[in-house]
């Protein structure tokens, strides 16, 4: 497996499995937006990886997107981790977790993600991974979904002895 930045010929690979997936169909993507979503990211320098097996259709088969400020003007927050249907269980997705972390950790001090309600998959995957469950919000993306608010703190080096971002005004 290959863990790489996203470009843009990436782009039509990874919608298309993602609009193939039932998780992502539950909260109506449509093809022209997450493409102009992604197009949007990269130029804007979000964090975007790709993971590539060695095998048919394995290019582009799991992504991670991270925006790095994108909690609280503070924290990075993992936008989507996904895997194509049919490559999962394979590790993709912590691989792809694991490398994020890694690339964010001198940026940030953690990550937070939401994860719907329903997918208890995905909620024991974060837990495994040492995220902590810290919040509920009722009706955020979907009326009938509630999405969990998971965190980890990292170990970025940006924060003083103190606990203080060395970059806050206080």
């Amino acid at each position: 497996m290959i863990v790489r930045p996203m470009e843009p010929a990436d782009i039509p690979v990874v919608v298309d499995w993602m609009l193939a997936t039932p998780l992502w169909q539950r909260y109506r993507l449509t093809g022209a937006a997450t493409r102009a979503g992604f197009e949007r990211a990269l130029a804007g320098g979000d964090l975007l990886l790709v993971a590539d097996l060695d095998e048919p259709a394995g290019r582009a088969c799991g992504l991670a997107w991270c925006l790095r400020q994108g909690m609280f003007g503070r924290s990075a927050y993992l936008r989507i981790l996904g895997v194509r249907g049919e490559f999962a269980g394979r590790g993709l997705g912590a691989v792809l977790l694991d490398r994020a972390e890694a690339s964010l950790d001198e940026a940030t001090d953690a990550l937070f993600l939401l994860v719907s309600d329903f997918n208890a998959d995905a909620r024991r995957f974060y837990e495994r991974q040492g995220y902590v469950r810290v919040g509920a919000l009722p009706a955020y993306v979907l009326p009938d979904v509630t999405e969990l608010l998971y965190w980890k703190r990292l170990g970025g080096s940006h924060h003083t002895e103190g606990g203080e971002a060395s970059g806050d005004i206080r």
